[in-house]
């Protein structure tokens, strides 16, 4: 299956209009015939993500920021190359990128490509392959958060952190490109000797971190006004969750791991892979001009979130969850 594509990225990143109207003004309405019930949501929003994702996600971004401008990226790169060029189709400085997800969460990992891209350190043909590898929940949430605070089991969270990683890497190597791709240099985002530049890194970080907050916070409220809508259905608490967590992923996950079990913990994996509306908002404000095609992306980490899904359920079967 070929996976890389020319096509410019934003040709994608827009919902259909009518479809994006109709949910602007239910939720303007909403917020205006319930405003201190939605308020208190975004309220709520503002305190998951202090609690949730500021403590890990503004270290790491400065830190992988700062990472990302020293010769020791070059060299890890230069290290990595050989093993996801042939396993994904990537290059070391895309591994890098993946690496860094994988330890410190989507923000990180979308922060550091977009500056991969724009220096140039990141191929045309291989940016899509770079965002779908980098799109990763780190140990600090799947385990801190979502294993030992909302399921009250760390055991569970490395449950969740293996399915994700088995589902994120899984797909990506079924799904390497076929076609010759020519990686820049892994030192040229480097080369010109520079000084990492401690504030300015330092200024970004904060920036994108607040940006990943104000995300958190509409989202999770959007979130709590789809709930609302559709409890006169009286849908299964499950159902409800996994919605809920399409929008907003943590209030989904939270909502499921609350009483795990090996269903709700395979909807659990498949929300964290797949990332959902807030996390793809998250991303795209940092991958937005990398010209990447947005609904190839989104295929992509379905097909990542059904396979963690899967081997979740199977795991939990085996542990006696």
């Amino acid at each position: 299956m070929k996976l890389f594509s020319k096509t410019d990225g934003r040709q994608g990143h827009a919902l259909p209009s009518a479809l994006l109207s109709a949910v602007v003004l239910a939720a303007f309405f909403a917020l205006l015939l319930h405003p201190a019930r939605y308020l208190a949501c975004v309220s709520d929003g503002i305190s998951l993500w202090a609690v949730s994702v500021l403590p890990a996600a503004l270290p790491f971004l400065f830190l992988t920021g700062l990472l990302a401008q020293t010769p020791l990226f070059s060299r890890i790169a230069r290290m990595l190359a050989p093993c996801f060029s042939r396993l994904f189709g990537v290059s070391g400085a895309g591994g890098c990128a993946a690496l860094l997800s994988l330890m410190s969460g989507y923000p990180a990992g979308a922060k550091t490509l977009q500056g991969l891209c724009r220096s140039g350190a990141i191929a045309k043909e291989e940016r899509l392959a770079c965002a779908c590898l980098a799109s990763t929940s780190g140990p600090a949430f799947l385990v801190g958060v979502a294993g030992t605070a909302m399921a009250g089991s760390p055991a569970l969270g490395w449950l969740l952190f293996a399915s994700h990683v088995l589902g994120i890497f899984g797909i990506s190597l079924l799904l390497r490109g076929r076609k010759k791709v020519t990686f820049p240099s892994a030192g040229a985002h480097t080369a010109d000797g520079r000084r990492a530049d401690i504030p300015e890194t330092l200024a970004s970080s904060v920036l994108s971190v607040l940006t990943v907050g104000g995300a958190v916070a509409l989202f999770y409220a959007l979130g709590c006004m789809l709930c609302d809508a559709l409890a006169p259905l009286a849908l299964p608490k499950s159902v409800s969750a996994l919605l809920a967590g399409l929008v907003e992923m943590t209030a989904g996950c939270a909502r499921l791991l609350a009483d795990p079990t090996p269903a709700k913990l395979a909807l659990s994996a498949f929300l964290v892979t797949f990332g959902g509306a807030c996390v793809f908002v998250q991303q795209w404000s940092f991958l937005r001009d990398a010209e990447i095609a947005f609904g190839k992306f989104i295929l992509i980490k379905a097909a990542q979130g059904a396979l963690a899904a899967a081997v979740c359920y199977l795991l939990a079967l085996a542990a006696g969850v």
